[in-house]
């Protein structure tokens, strides 16, 4: 706006009204106004503005028109800015010219800033170096430059001053904008004009005035009416409308019309007692007015006005106190009198009872108290609710909402949207208090609500992967717009009413738990999408699309197992104390923490940012623990129980163990517990006592008849293994296991089993069928097989037929055909869902790898060996091949506590070998090309070549030197030639000796690092290896025993090639009668209805003991006591603060009461001083007389 009209100023010679000086052009008028004596022009000043001299960031302005709709300016700031769309706008009024106190000060350092990020808000003050604005733009600048990370800091200040106001305005004027405009800024020691360099924007109001105050105020009070009503950026169903809350600090007498103004359109002011003249008034406004009682509405109208004289006369008397120069006192009197009436949403922050730390609280609370109604109806305070989630205090919430005076209603859906919100934007303590007080969270998570939160994931690892899998489902259909959606590419879905098929559905969550848990889980949701467990990816894909063209009716269904499919959806996050706090609700807690374990280690495998890939890690060791000592409980309550746990199957995460999720979670902490390891050395001896000596076991195995003596012992009272499944089940009921029966009636003996089969049968079976029985079969039958391929190879290994094979090398052939017979049925038994899962799962094991290296390399020499062209070839295969054989025989040690680490060792030790071959190759190949072409100026032989440039060096290092080559001194007499036409014709070439010192240095050099450097690091390299394993060698052997213990547990009691007939048997008994075995029990149980709902209670009892001891010696630790007497000290200071308050209180209605005893002694005094006379007539005796008395 331009200024183009006169106003006449009595104290000034003829000027404009605006300001700016005379102007010939103008008509004169008698008063200025800026709608009538301006005009509107497109604006010249906008774009970004940089403060000269400053490393800050560049910051946006505009320019812009006192009349500008707030809705233009509001779109400019969130889309042209991209300022992100507040949560609560604080707008600090008054300071102006005058100096901030030092109180005041430290309160907006510390506290409004703190509330601003808290809170996600807007702060809007004038953006001038001076004042209030000044105190802001420095405490945003400390804040600054503590905060811990970028994301920490982002505070939004915004400056609204009158474009007139501002310092070297000319500099930032360019009609087609500035990027940036370079700002100078002078004497910022002192408070000044000059905009102020911690602001990010600044909205320059001009209303054509130059050098005036105040031509902001309209602008700004509609832009905070328009904000108001616009809905906050909070993610999820429950955002709300923005709250906006005006600070007042000091202030003039122009602030109580803006006061006035803001509290007609609701809205709440803070006021800071103290801080100087408004806020004074204010202040004492609230205190000495609500001190007076108001006229009851029964007396008179007589009444009713003298005492609204009387409260009149006071406020002109505060008034005239607080600002005794101001000429408009009656038009003040009635603004004071009407901020009054709404004195309900003032607050009035008093330094001396709240300090610094509690002005974010007392914010809130204020914002709260201006939003609450007369009615203790819940749907009332479901607004107060939302803020109180969006801004993450739960203290207001508790003391606000939550202390009892609501009643909530959870059928009306008070708490189900603020639920949502919470989960959402990761509140987890709102979480817990919404479980707390009420929100049954059965009736809350559908699927079609855990669907929607799978659809407001944050743009990371998890969400591209689904919409990676989303974009697969979709390929084949080309009518949805979004169908070529790249996976990293954000679209968020609204939560719930989403469209069916259009956004991430539980088919693709089911995808992304099977990529993660492999073949050892069945796929997670595929009962409620209508799918079988073995379909396979094609089938389902098809059915699931079809599905969700229609009406998907099971998004209406409740969640089956809603705690636990939280805590999968919080996992998947990295959410650390949301999973924590769903871990505790859930149920089957051990099963639990490990899958979130094996979730977080593999998400960290595919994570690429290192910060968050460690915190994951951090996580998952974290549940691991959690696991660890909550079995601990367990086990400590009852051995037996504990047992059952490790092998009960579960329904919640598809049909998994505890044992089989923690070898696929790597969980070593976990496997290395007492209880772990006790159940598998119970599984590995069988029935006999894990105390028996091995050479018992040796002589027994030779000489079957021993196992009826006492040469081994049997557990006292049990004849089968079975005997444990009883003491499990016992736990429940008294049903039998299969075979064996308890013998009920007679309590001393009812601990006894009664064989099915015989004694003699019995014993065969207990000893024959133990996993130790047959590991010790295995390999005495290795050993001996072993020793008849050496004897073929050395011996009997004879030409191609006709003259060939040996008989004993067609054993050695059906040998190996039995070990081919094994490997496919373990291959077959490995847990996958699919044959593609179970094959995944075979190979995935190292020593299945080297066992089909082994069959490989064997069927390939055996063909080679049958034909003369290929015999020769074929044996040193077949000798390859024992190497591999025996190699395997290393396996065996992983049962011993002593070698058994000593395998994880020289698995570590040769990824040591691989790096140090880099470093050696190197420096090997350097030496040996500068050698090669030093000593022999031309020698075309590739062959030689590559011997004396990399195998001679490779032998320097164990010494052999060839110095009758390398020295001349030391070479004797040698046929060679130095004839080029001769080498060419192969003969050998002379070594040259021009250069010979060169060499001997270099060799000096060559051994001198290899020998001492490289040598040494990779000792070092080992030294480091083996200490690091050896240090947790326990661990280490106790996780790895699992996998042997499982494998022989798994395998027919005969070894090869006996094995055979066991196969024969297996394929009768499983394939063709279909009998499930027995064995399958001792490692996966499953339990129904009451037992497993008795086992779920007694698991959820021993965790919150748990919890409980933890949660007692938390309280009782040194950091908590001293936070417990912080707390009370604090509350003892408000205490004490408060009674301050009460005393000076007291001081002042003294004070009063000594004024009016003062007002009213005056015509006391008056009344003593008059002398009235009154004659009474009395009568004598003499006659009548009259007395004078006083």
């Amino acid at each position: 706006r331009v200024c183009t009209t006169f106003v006449e100023d009595a104290s000034r010679y003829c000027s404009s009204g605006c300001g700016t000086g005379r102007l010939t052009d103008s008509a004169m008028v008698c008063q200025w106004d800026s709608a009538l004596h301006t005009s509107e022009y497109p604006t010249d000043a906008f774009g970004e503005l940089k403060f000269a001299g400053t490393g800050h960031r560049h910051s946006h302005f505009i320019r812009l028109s006192c009349d500008t709709p707030s809705k233009i300016i509001y779109d400019l700031m969130t889309s042209d800015w991209g300022l992100s769309a507040p949560n609560l706008v604080l707008s600090v009024v008054g300071g102006g010219r005058e100096k901030v106190k030092g109180w005041v000060r430290e309160v907006l350092r510390q506290g409004l800033v703190r509330a601003a990020q808290s809170t996600g808000a807007w702060i809007m003050t004038s953006g001038l170096s001076e004042g209030v604005g000044r105190c802001v733009g420095e405490a945003v600048r400390d804040h600054r430059a503590a905060a811990s990370s970028p994301s920490h800091s982002k505070v939004v200040t915004l400056g609204v001053a009158p474009w007139g106001l501002v310092c070297n305005r000319q500099q930032l004027v360019n009609p087609k904008g500035s990027f940036p405009a370079r700002y100078y800024v002078q004497n910022t020691s002192q408070d000044s004009l000059y905009l102020d360099k911690n602001y990010q924007g600044f909205l320059l109001v001009d209303d054509g005035s130059v050098n005036r105050r105040g031509g902001e105020m309209r602008f700004l009070t509609n832009l905070e009416d328009y904000i108001s009503h616009q809905r906050t950026g909070i993610w999820g169903s429950g955002n709300i409308e923005i709250p906006v809350m005006c600070v007042l600090v000091s202030g003039e007498a122009s602030v109580l019309k803006r006061m006035d103004a803001s509290l007609k359109k609701v809205t709440p002011w803070l006021v800071m007692d103290g801080s100087g003249p408004a806020a004074d008034l204010i202040t004492e406004l609230l205190s000495d007015l609500n001190s007076t009682s108001p006229p009851v509405h029964g007396e008179g109208s007589n009444t009713r006005e003298s005492s609204k004289a009387e409260l009149g006369d006071r406020v002109r008397e505060m008034i005239k106190r607080h600002f005794p120069f101001e000429k408009t006192v009656e038009e003040l009197v009635d603004q004071a009198l009407s901020i009054y009436q709404n004195r309900a949403l003032i607050t009035v922050f008093y330094d001396d009872q709240d300090g610094p730390d509690d002005f974010d609280t007392v914010i809130l609370k204020a914002l709260v108290k201006a939003c609450k109604q007369v009615s203790s109806s819940a749907r009332e305070y479901t607004e107060e609710l939302k803020l109180a989630v969006a801004w993450n205090r739960v203290d207001i919430a508790n003391s606000e909402l939550f202390n009892g005076d609501i009643q909530w209603k959870v059928r009306y859906n008070d708490l189900e949207e603020s639920m949502t919100d919470a989960l959402v934007n990761n509140k987890p303590q709102f979480v817990r208090i919404f479980t707390e007080n009420g929100l049954n969270i059965l009736d809350y998570l559908t699927f079609e609500r855990l669907e929607s939160l799978y659809q407001s994931l944050p743009d990371t690892l998890v969400y591209t992967q689904l919409q990676t899998y989303l974009s697969e489902r979709k390929s084949p259909s080309t009518s949805h717009p979004n169908s070529n959606q790249s996976p990293g590419s954000k679209s968020r879905i609204p939560l719930l009413g989403s469209s069916s098929g259009h956004g991430v559905s539980l088919f693709e969550v089911s995808r992304l738990l099977g990529d993660i848990f492999g073949g050892v889980c069945q796929p997670f949701y595929y009962t409620a999408l209508g799918l079988e467990p073995g379909a396979s990816s094609r089938k389902a894909t098809r059915h699931v699309t079809k599905l969700l063209q229609g009406e998907c009716a099971y998004r209406y269904q409740k969640c089956t197992y809603p705690w636990t499919s939280l805590f999968i959806w919080a996992v998947l996050q990295n959410r650390s104390e949301m999973a924590i706090f769903f871990w505790e609700m859930a149920e089957e807690s051990v099963l639990s923490a490990l899958g979130a374990c094996k979730i977080l280690r593999e998400l960290s495998k595919l994570e690429d940012e290192a910060e968050t890939k460690q915190s994951m890690k951090d996580l998952a060791q974290k549940f691991e623990n959690l696991a660890h000592d909550v079995f601990s409980a367990c086990y400590q309550s009852s051995e037996e129980s504990a047992f059952t746990l490790l092998i009960r199957t579960s329904q919640r995460w598809g049909g998994v163990t505890c044992l089989q999720m923690a070898v696929e979670a790597d969980a070593r902490h976990f496997f290395s517990h007492d209880g772990v390891q006790n159940l598998l050395s119970r599984i590995w001896w069988g029935d006999m006592s894990s105390r028996t000596e091995v050479w018992r076991l040796v002589m027994s195995f030779f000489l079957p008849p021993l196992i009826y003596t006492n040469l081994i012992t049997f557990r006292l009272g049990t004849f089968s293994f079975s005997s444990l499944l009883i003491n499990l089940f016992n736990f429940f009921s008294e049903e039998d296991v299969e075979d064996c029966v308890i013998v009920k009636g007679d309590p001393t003996e009812s601990d006894h089993v009664i064989p099915k089969y015989p004694f003699i049968l019995h014993r065969w079976r207990q000893f024959w069928f133990a996993p130790v029985t047959s590991f010790l079969g295995n390999v005495l039958m290795y050993f001996l097989f072993l020793f008849l391929f050496s004897y073929t190879l050395l011996v009997e290994f004879k030409p191609p037929p006709p003259n060939g094979p040996a008989p004993i090398e067609y054993v050695l052939y059906f040998w190996v055909f039995t070990l081919v017979c094994e490997e496919i049925r373990q291959s077959y038994n490995v847990g996958g869902t699919s044959f593609s899962q179970s094959m995944k799962l075979y190979i995935s094991d190292w020593w299945n790898k080297c066992d089909l290296t082994a069959i490989i390399l064997f069927c390939l020499g055996l063909i080679c060996r049958m034909f003369p062209g290929s015999y020769e070839f074929g044996r040193p295969v077949l000798c390859v091949d024992y190497m591999v054989f025996a190699l395997r025989l290393i396996h065996i040690f992983a049962v011993h506590k002593q070698l058994g680490p000593k395998i994880i060792i020289v698995g570590k030790m040769v990824k040591d070998v691989f790096f140090f071959l880099f470093f050696l190759g190197v420096w090997l190949m350097a030496y040996g090309v500068a050698n090669q072409a030093l000593l022999y100026s031309y020698d075309p032989r590739p062959y030689w070549v590559f011997r004396r440039v990399f195998y001679r060096p490779y032998l320097h290092i164990y010494g052999q030197i060839p110095l009758d080559e390398l020295d001349v001194l030391k070479r004797g007499e040698k046929t060679c030639t130095n004839n080029v036409s001769l080498i060419q014709q192969g003969a050998e070439p002379c070594p040259q000796s021009e250069a010979n010192w060169l060499v001997l240095i270099l060799l000096s050099i060559y051994l001198l690092v290899t020998n001492v450097l490289l040598l040494n690091l990779l000792i070092a390299m080992f030294s480091y290896t083996f200490n690091k394993v050896q240090e947790n060698s326990d661990v280490y052997w106790k996780f790895q025993r699992y996998n042997l213990i499982v494998e022989y547990h798994s395998r027919p009691c005969l070894a090869p090639p006996l094995i055979i007939i066991s196969h024969l048997h297996l394929f009768i008994k499983r394939i063709i009668l279909k009998k499930p075995s027995l064995k399958i029990k001792h490692f996966m149980l499953e339990l129904h209805d009451m037992k497993a709902s008795r086992l779920n209670t007694w698991e959820s009892l021993q965790k919150e003991n748990l919890l409980s001891t933890r949660s007692k010696k938390l309280r009782d630790s040194d950091t908590e006591r001293l936070k417990r007497t912080s707390t009370k000290v604090d509350n003892v200071l408000k205490q004490m603060a408060e009674i301050r308050d009460h005393d000076r209180r007291l001081r002042v209605l003294e004070s009063q009461v000594s004024g009016q005893h003062a007002d009213l002694s005056v015509p006391s005094h008056c009344i003593h001083k008059a002398r009235v006379y009154v004659y009474i007539p009395v009568v004598s005796s003499c006659g009548s007389e009259y007395v004078c008395m006083f």
